[in-house]
C-alpha cells in the first residue's frame, strides 16, 4: 500500500510539473507549453500531433490561447503549432524595452527562428489572424522561392495591404489609431491596460479564467506591456512606418499571383475585413466563407471556424 501511495504521490507530482505556472493540473493539451530558446529568450509554443504542420499566429493583445477553441477541430490533420509572439503569452519580455521594442521586424525575426528552431520548413498550412496574418503573410513571401513550402493559408481579419488613409480603417479607427500614436497611447496602455480591458474583454463573454490567462503576461504596469503599444504603431497607413508598409506591400504584391490555396473567412461585420474583401477576392485559388462576428471571431464563433478549416482542408 505504501510503494502504490508513493509511485501514485510521484505520478501526481509528474503531471504537475507538465502545468503551465498560473494553471491548473488539467491543462488542455492545447494549451500546455512547450519551449526554445531563441536569442537568449525562452519563446513558449502549443505542440499536438505529427505530420505536416499547421501552425496558428496570433496577434494583439492575444498569445496561442487564442487558438485553444480551434485547434480540436483539426486534430489528426497534422502537426498543430501555435506560438507566443516574442514578449506575449508564455514568451520572455525582452530586455531594454521602449519604444523601438516589438517592431513587425522584430517579431518576425523571433517567430520565424522559432519555427525554424523547431522544423517548420515545408508542407505548411498557415492559420492567421490580425498582426499574426502579416508575419504568416511574410514568412511565406520569404519563402516563395521553396515551392513546397506552403501547401495552404487561413487567414481571417487579416492585414493584406497597406492602408492608404485612415478612412480605410475599420469604423471609429481613426480615433483611436490617433490616440494610440499619440503620447496618449502611453497612459493608455502601459497604465490603464486598454487593448485588454476595453478593446479585448469588450468584444465578447469571457469567463474570470479566460481573463486571467489573457492578463498574466501584462499584470505590471509598464514595460510589461509594450508589445500591446507597438503594435497598433506599427500599422502602415499613408506609408508609415516606412518598413512595414515596404514588407505588407511586397508580399500583398505576391499573395496577387501566388498560387497556393488559400481560404478567406470573411468576417461580418467584421473589423478589418472591410478592407480586405475587394482585394483579396482577386487572389488566385481562393476559397471565401462567411462568419458572423467582428475582430476576435476565434472567442465569438470559434465553432465555425473550425469546422470550415477543417472541411476546406
Amino acid at each position: 500500500m505504501l510503494r502504490l501511495t508513493t509511485l501514485l504521490l510521484l505520478l501526481s507530482l509528474s503531471l504537475c510539473s507538465l502545468a503551465q505556472p498560473g494553471h491548473d493540473s488539467g491543462l488542455s493539451r492545447f494549451t500546455r507549453k512547450k519551449y526554445v530558446t531563441i536569442s537568449g529568450k525562452r519563446m513558449a509554443y502549443v505542440e499536438v500531433g505529427t505530420g505536416d504542420p499547421i501552425v496558428f499566429l496570433h496577434g494583439n493583445p492575444t498569445s496561442s490561447y487564442l487558438w485553444r477553441n480551434i485547434m480540436p477541430f483539426l486534430e489528426g490533420k497534422g502537426r498543430l503549432i501555435a506560438p507566443d509572439l516574442i514578449g506575449m503569452g508564455d514568451s520572455d519580455k525582452l530586455d531594454n524595452s521602449g519604444p523601438n521594442r516589438y517592431t513587425f521586424v522584430e517579431h518576425s525575426n523571433y517567430l520565424f527562428a522559432l519555427l525554424e528552431a523547431i522544423g517548420v520548413k515545408e508542407r505548411v498550412t498557415l492559420v492567421i489572424h490580425d498582426w499574426g496574418s502579416a508575419l504568416g503573410f511574410l514568412w511565406a513571401y520569404y519563402n516563395r522561392k521553396n515551392p513546397n513550402a506552403v501547401k495552404a493559408i487561413v487567414f481571417f481579419e487579416a492585414f493584406v495591404a497597406p492602408f492608404p488613409s485612415l478612412d480605410e480603417l475599420p469604423d471609429g479607427g481613426e480615433d483611436f489609431f490617433r490616440r494610440l500614436r499619440s503620447p496618449a497611447g502611453e497612459k493608455l496602455v502601459l497604465q490603464e491596460n486598454f487593448f485588454l480591458e476595453d478593446v479585448l474583454f469588450d468584444t465578447g463573454n469571457f469567463s474570470e479564467k479566460d481573463k486571467a490567462v489573457y492578463r498574466r503576461p501584462y499584470l505590471k504596469p509598464g514595460e510589461s506591456r509594450r508589445p500591446m503599444l507597438t503594435w497598433p504603431r506599427q500599422v502602415p497607413i499613408r506609408g508609415k512606418p516606412a518598413d512595414v508598409t515596404a514588407l505588407i506591400g511586397a508580399y500583398s504584391r505576391w499573395l496577387e499571383k501566388a498560387k497556393i490555396r488559400k481560404l478567406f473567412i470573411n468576417a461580418k461585420p467584421g473589423g478589418l475585413s472591410r478592407f480586405s474583401r475587394p482585394i483579396v477576392r482577386k487572389w488566385p485559388m481562393l476559397t471565401e466563407v462567411t462568419v458572423p462576428g467582428f475582430h476576435f471571431l476565434q472567442e465569438s464563433t470559434p465553432g465555425r471556424i473550425g469546422r470550415a478549416i477543417k472541411k476546406w482542408l
